[in-house]
């Protein structure tokens, strides 16, 4: 079924005010589309019906959203947001069990990719998994919640179809409420693409509040960008960023997943070496050095994992099967990756411990 299908059959859940919250509560073994308001019964229908969409008539902005999952039956549930965006991994009832969870979440418009289509007004929450059971969810404002701001490329992007996944979409399962991510990344893009289109950096800068993490993770379709060039356009980020109060931090690139004969990564493609010889994470190496910048050097990380894996293991972290592509990321991927990129941002103190899943 498809996103927009499942919108259409799906009934608005809950509506309130924003300055008053939002809550939903899902009767046990409902179809999309019934609701029964405040204090409804029959939770115990909840599990094996599903997907269950909610919907939440909200502005743009930053929401706490709290979950209440299970029911008389076990439970097995996970809860994304938007265009795919993990909020919580599949999360398990016993019977009889309630488990509630609490997480912040960035609405926007476009809801995904910042040239892609502007997607539907409000919040979409979807709570699916082998057993999905919902109980209630509420919604409330979250003005001053602490940002994480993604400026990426397709690696980073919220993906707005199966089978593929950003890391950067899978990230916000890991922050607990009180942080969010804020995705803007986009596919195709380049330093020089980024920094050039409307919709991208003018776009994003004046959104950068002060003490904001900025993420710039830009080096896949620099293809053909000089190396002068390339730290230049990267710096116009960095200098952008601190212009507005913001935090930056740079990335290093995903690896591809082209394998030498001795099963290791040690090549220009997967190492991503352009092909005038820019070798771009030395550069954004060298670069977060000498503008004081902290680095995140995710090449690094995701070649360790993949040469760990192996040619064949490791296929699973990119959509070599289903694709014949080596430089997309699964959603297992992306969700492995997410997580190096956030123990990263941990050892570096970038993000308090305390809001860490």
């Amino acid at each position: 079924m498809t996103r927009t299908t499942s919108r259409k059959r799906t009934a608005v859940l809950a509506a309130l005010t924003a300055a008053a919250g939002c809550l939903a509560t899902v009767p046990a073994g409902a179809a999309p589309g019934q609701e029964t308001g405040r204090g409804g019964s029959g939770l115990e229908r909840c599990a094996g019906t599903g997907p269950v969409v909610c919907h939440f008539d909200v502005a743009p902005g930053t929401y706490d959203v709290a979950v209440t999952l299970g029911g008389t039956p076990a439970g097995s549930t996970s809860v994304a947001a938007e265009t795919r965006r993990t909020l919580l991994a599949e999360t398990v009832t016993a019977p009889g069990q309630r488990a509630r969870r609490t997480f912040t979440v960035s609405v926007r418009t476009p809801e995904g990719e910042p040239t892609g289509p502007a997607g539907t007004p409000g919040l979409t929450l979807t709570f699916a998994g082998a057993a999905p059971a919902p109980a209630a969810v509420r919604v409330t404002p979250a003005p001053h919640a602490r940002r994480i701001l993604l400026v990426g490329d397709s690696t980073v992007c919220d993906q707005p179809g199966e089978p593929y996944s950003g890391w950067g979409q899978q990230l916000p399962q890991y922050l607990k409420r009180g942080a969010v991510v804020a995705n803007y990344g986009d596919s195709g893009e380049s330093s020089a693409s980024y920094l050039e289109s409307p919709a991208l950096f003018p776009a994003v800068q004046p959104l950068v509040r002060r003490g904001d993490l900025v993420l710039v993770q830009l080096a896949h379709n620099d293809k053909q960008t000089g190396a002068a060039a390339y730290r230049a356009n990267l710096t116009a980020l960095v200098d952008g960023v601190r212009a507005r109060g913001g935090r930056p931090a740079l990335v290093t690139p995903v690896v591809r997943r082209w394998f030498n004969a001795d099963a290791t990564l040690n090549n220009d493609t997967a190492l991503l070496v352009n092909g005038l010889g820019v070798n771009h994470p030395a550069e954004i190496r060298a670069l977060s050095a000498e503008l004081g910048t902290p680095l995140v050097d995710l090449t690094a990380l995701t070649r360790k994992r993949v040469e760990e894996l192996g040619p064949e293991a490791s296929k699973a972290l990119y959509l070599t099967a289903e694709k014949r592509d080596n430089t997309h990321t699964s959603v297992r991927g992306a969700t492995e990756y997410a997580r190096l990129v956030l123990d990263a941002l941990r050892e570096q103190r970038l993000i308090p411990e305390r809001l860490v899943r």
